[in-house]
């Protein structure tokens, strides 16, 4: 009874399931993001030619900084470190993607960046849990 009423109402994330979960969300989601990022930087100058430029800040300057988002946020997100920071431009890179680049398209196309906006948002709300490195900062200074 104990068991089924803990499932029912779980605890916080500082205990050791649901920190165990979101370590495991960070780790996959977060390679699955870095692997896009590298794609990106082994292709720089290919994509450069025809990536868009939504800021108008240049496609150069454009591509740089998705490829910051996806390579060195991603791995900052996967530590845990300064974890809600790096989501800010992992999260503006997925709204970006979802509502102005591919804005237009059917649902198909932009379904992958939903799914990771939805998750990078859920995250942000939920933090890092207890397995990062902003945990050990904390406990640290605490």
């Amino acid at each position: 009874m104990k068991r089924a009423l803990k499932f029912l109402f779980p605890g916080s994330p500082s205990e050791a399931f649901p920190s165990l979960l979101i370590l495991f969300l960070r780790i996959a989601f977060g390679l699955l993001f870095f692997s896009h990022g590298i794609a990106k930087m082994s292709e720089f100058d290919i994509l450069i030619t025809s990536f868009p430029d939504p800021l108008g800040v240049g496609k150069t300057l454009s591509l740089s900084l998705v490829i910051f988002a996806e390579v060195f946020c991603s791995v900052a997100f996967i530590a845990g470190a300064l974890f809600r920071l790096c989501l800010i431009p992992m999260i503006f890179t997925m709204v970006m993607a979802f509502f102005v680049i591919h804005g237009n398209e059917p649902f198909a196309v932009k379904e992958t960046a939903m799914m990771y906006l939805l998750l990078f948002i859920l995250l942000f709300v939920t933090g890092p849990g207890k397995y990062s490195v902003d945990a050990m900062i904390r406990r640290a200074i605490v």
